[in-house]
This record gives C-alpha cells, structure tokens and sequence, in this order.
C-alpha cells in the first residue's frame, strides 16, 4: 500500500505537476468569472513558479545539500561487496527493445563496472525489480545483468535482487537475499541526490558496515550554487529530482523506514 500512495501522492504534489494544475485552475476561475482576481492571481502565482524553479538557481539550492552530505571513500580497499540500487535501467524501454535501456541514472551501473574491477574480491549486489505501478516487460535485474556480462564481470560474482519497487523493499529484500555478517563491509552505490535517503533506510533496515560511493552527480559543487538553466525543462527536472528526495527523506522518517531525519556520515 505504502508503494501505491508514494507513487500516486507524489504525482500530485510533483512540483511541476502543481504549478500547472493552479495556473489551469487560476485561469478557469477567473474565466467564470466566480472569484476572478483570486483566479488571476493564482494563475500568475503558478507561471511564475514554473519560471523561478526551471530557470532560478533554486534547483541547485536544493539539490546541493543533498548531494554534499556523503563524500566518497578515500580508498575502496577491503570491502566484501557491492550493493548498487536500482534507477539506472530503463526497464519499460528494455522490455519493449530487448536490451538494456539506460535512464539519467545510468552511472549507478557504469561505475559499479569500475569498482568491481578494483575489488576483484567483492561481490556485486543489483537490486532492483519495477518501480512503476504499472508492471512493465522486464526488470532492473535483467537489464543490469546484461550489461554486468558486456563488463566481463564474472556470473558467480553477481547477486540479483529483482522484487524491490523502492529503497525500503531495496535494503530489506537485500539483507534477507544477502544474509550479511557483523564483520562485514560493503559499498553502497546510488545517486548521490538519493544517498542520504539510502544510507538511512539501509541502517534502519539492520545493515552494519556501509560505506556511501555516491554517483550521478548533478551538479559540480559550490560553483553551481548560483547557477541558473538555459530552459525551463532542465530546471524543472531538477527541481522536481531534488524536492522528491526532501520529501522521500520526510516521509521515509515519520513511517520509521530511515534511521533519522537527515542522514549523515558517521564519525
């Protein structure tokens, strides 16, 4: 149920979503003449939000917190495995092409190639099945092992989760598939906007001996900070990126599915 909500919830309140929907209804209130200044004003209210959040900086604002608060490990040494979460697959477009389709996210999978190779010792944890409410032709599993064998990564070195619809089923399927030891260390690889989110669920979910090797980043750092876009889509996307992980990391903590509000690296 709590798959459901989220996905359908978070359609509504997307802000790009909303800020159309109350300039439509702005508009059409205004139009039948009912309350027509507040129409109007609700209707300039959400254009201009369209324009302050696609072309402003406040993407960035947002965004940028989110993906400072982990840094990457100075060395990848020593670690017992692998652990990339879903979101670089396509799996509507794989389903429908027969072969691996990547998203923006795509770097989740990429470096994951690179690390394996630097811990010929690990193993390679994939987890990730459909994220979408309507089931598509394949899985982010399928699409992942695809590409792991193009990368010359060895079959018994992969582990395949493919039932998990979000971080939550993510870190629980996971440690039930996995079975990890106290004494163990693992990499959690995402994107670095959503590695907050992750590290908090996944210790929530009882995993010990996590170290975050955030990717995907969007922005370069303090130099975008007070840099704006070029259209109103690219800004939009961002935005709509950044707001959704503020809010996952609000809900994820009021249902007790993340460790604590904002995740932070551990001294």
């Amino acid at each position: 149920m709590f798959f459901y909500l989220a996905k359908v919830g978070y359609f509504f309140i997307q802000p790009s979503n909303f800020f159309i929907v109350l300039a439509l209804l702005g508009l059409s209130v205004a139009a039948l003449g009912i309350r027509r200044k507040t129409g109007i004003r609700l209707a300039w209210f959400g254009v201009v939000a369209l324009a302050v959040c696609g072309i402003s900086p406040v993407a960035n604002w947002i965004i940028l917190p989110l993906e400072e608060r982990f840094p990457r490990p100075a060395s990848v040494e020593g670690f017992d495995g692998i652990i990339v979460l879903g979101g670089a697959v396509d799996t509507i477009v794989t389903g429908a092409r027969g072969d691996t389709a990547l998203t923006t996210s795509g770097e989740r999978i990429t470096i994951t190639a690179r690390l394996a190779s630097q811990i010929p010792k690990a193993v390679v944890i994939h987890t990730g099945g459909q994220g979408f409410i309507v089931a598509s032709q394949a899985t982010e599993a399928e699409g992942a092992a695809r590409l792991f064998e193009d990368f010359g990564i060895p079959a018994d070195r992969i582990i395949l989760e493919d039932e998990s619809r979000n971080t939550w089923e993510n870190a629980v399927l996971t440690k039930v598939l996995v079975d990890p030891q106290p004494e163990q260390s693992w990499l959690l690889v995402t994107s670095a906007y959503h590695m907050p989110r992750a590290m908090g669920v996944f210790e929530r979910a009882g995993w010990t001996g996590l170290t975050a090797y955030p990717v995907d980043y969007r922005t370069r750092g303090e130099a975008d900070r007070m840099l704006g876009f070029s259209g109103v889509s690219k800004g939009l996307r961002r935005f709509d990126l950044a707001f959704r992980e503020w809010i996952g990391l609000v809900v994820y903590r009021l249902t007790g599915r993340s460790a604590s509000l904002f995740p932070e690296p551990k001294s």
